[in-house]
């Protein structure tokens, strides 16, 4: 049987930490697949991901071979999910695995791109460097009320996809965490639905 969603997980030196976060992960989520993708072997998150995965086969250390960075583990991640629901969530516990659910409901409902929204009511974000902090929410509500693009919060890696939604579309970004704009952006342009909850 093929889980009912993925969760694509990008690492990069994680190191024990990442049991933790697995921890807080698999204790919020229902059966499904967690890809943790590793940019190379000598990652020092690989050995964790290993041991843990010989005791919780959901988990799948996943090697991406298109090259190293977040948007490249992220696209890695999402093309070779078995899942038809894909959800991106960072491996740095600023993502609340609570939620991981509520948005795999929202695409099973319809929507092609579900946000995790810092941005919307009920929502905030704790933490990170101040200037950082306006920018990015300048960015969001501005896509927001003039771009229409159904999130307050488009640049928010935390997202849940429909996965033939983007394989029709495909991925561009090569860099950085755009990723999750780009598929925002692209879901406006083919007037398919976006949904959001506040994080």
């Amino acid at each position: 049987m093929s889980p009912r969603y993925t969760v694509v997980v990008p690492v990069y030196n994680e190191g024990p930490e990442i049991e933790g976060f697995l921890d807080r992960l698999f204790d919020g989520v229902m059966p499904c697949e967690v890809m943790a993708v590793y940019d190379t072997p000598d990652d020092t998150t690989l050995p964790h991901l290993e041991k843990y995965a010989a005791n919780d086969p959901r988990l799948v250390p996943t090697h991406n071979t298109y090259g190293r960075g977040a948007a490249r583990a992220m696209r890695f991640g999402i093309e070779h999910a078995t899942a038809g629901i894909v959800v991106v969530t960072m491996a740095d516990g600023s993502d609340d695995p609570q939620q991981v659910e509520p948005l795999v409901h929202l695409v099973e409902r319809g929507v092609v791109v579900a946000a995790a929204s810092r941005y919307l009511k009920g929502g905030q974000q704790v933490g990170g460097p101040f200037v950082k902090r306006i920018m990015s929410r300048m960015a969001g509500l501005s896509l927001y009320w003039v771009g229409r693009v159904g999130t307050h919060d488009a640049t928010n890696s935390f997202k849940a996809y429909d996965r033939a939604f983007v394989e029709k579309v495909g991925i561009e970004s090569d860099t950085g965490f755009e990723l999750g704009l780009e598929m925002v952006a692209k879901a406006r342009r083919h007037r398919l639905p976006v949904a959001e909850l506040p994080t």
